[in-house]
């Protein structure tokens, strides 16, 4: 008589020996870093540097018109640094017209970070105007080997240098003076202004608290030196004093 045969079972693991010795436990101490989570990973790309904004930006058509509304979708506070860093690009044109086009938009920003504005405003018709591509790729490429060496150095730290309310009224009022200094034509004062104040661009967009407070320093003796020693900010703000007094 056949019988027939059962299928076999899963294979079952051997049982622990008893006499073998018990395998260590983990030791936290040796553990490595946690790998980072989703969200974690998510907020990296979100948080893009400077750099890395620049190289997507510079990614498409040369002949493409990149307008200055366009360029903020999607930054959130960091909003005003790509803003502040934009508008500096014409100072560093080879022509005296360049500190006219870069002054009043940089004091635009200043004037919408000493009000607290949580985010940039621009009019329509500012909003609607921007640059080729081909210009910004051309910067970017002149910048990236600077912007390589600082990121060793730059990070994000002491929030409050930034989001306190009179630090960035503080800002504000710096980028103010600045952006009028820009405009004026003071010779050989574009390239030295435009650096400062991408300074203060770089400090927004990485969320560097300590680069800003660099960046306080140097707008300050610059406005003490150009503007209140040579008598050009103070010339200019005598008119504005008499209006209102």
């Amino acid at each position: 008589m056949n019988v027939p045969s059962v299928p076999a079972g899963p294979e079952q693991p051997p049982a622990p020996d008893p006499s073998a010795p018990d395998s260590p436990a983990p030791d936290p101490s040796r553990s490595g870093p946690p790998t980072p989570g989703p969200g974690r990973k998510a907020r990296h790309r979100r948080e893009a540097g400077t750099r890395a904004l620049l190289d997507a930006f510079a990614v498409g058509d040369p002949d493409d018109l990149l307008n200055l509304g366009g360029l903020l979708v999607g930054l959130g506070r960091r909003a005003f640094g790509m803003l502040l860093f934009v508008s500096v690009l014409p100072a560093f044109i080879p022509v005296p017209i360049g500190g006219a086009i870069s002054g009043p938009l940089v004091m635009l920003i200043g004037a919408q970070l000493l009000m607290l504005r949580r985010r940039p405003w621009l009019p329509r018709f500012v909003a609607g105007r921007g640059f080729h591509r081909h210009a910004l790729a051309r910067f970017d490429r002149r910048i990236s080997p600077v912007l390589a060496r600082l990121e060793h150095l730059i990070r994000p730290r002491l929030p409050v240098v930034l989001d306190h309310r009179v630090a960035a009224a503080f800002t504000g009022l710096l980028l103010v003076l600045l952006g009028l200094l820009l405009s004026l034509p003071i010779p050989l004062t574009n390239y030295l202004f435009g650096g400062l104040l991408l300074l203060f661009a770089l400090a927004l967009l990485e969320r560097d608290g300590a680069l800003m407070l660099i960046a306080w320093t140097g707008g300050v003796v610059a406005i003490v030196v150009f503007g209140v020693l040579s008598g050009n900010l103070v010339a200019l703000a005598t008119p504005w004093l008499d209006r209102l007094f």
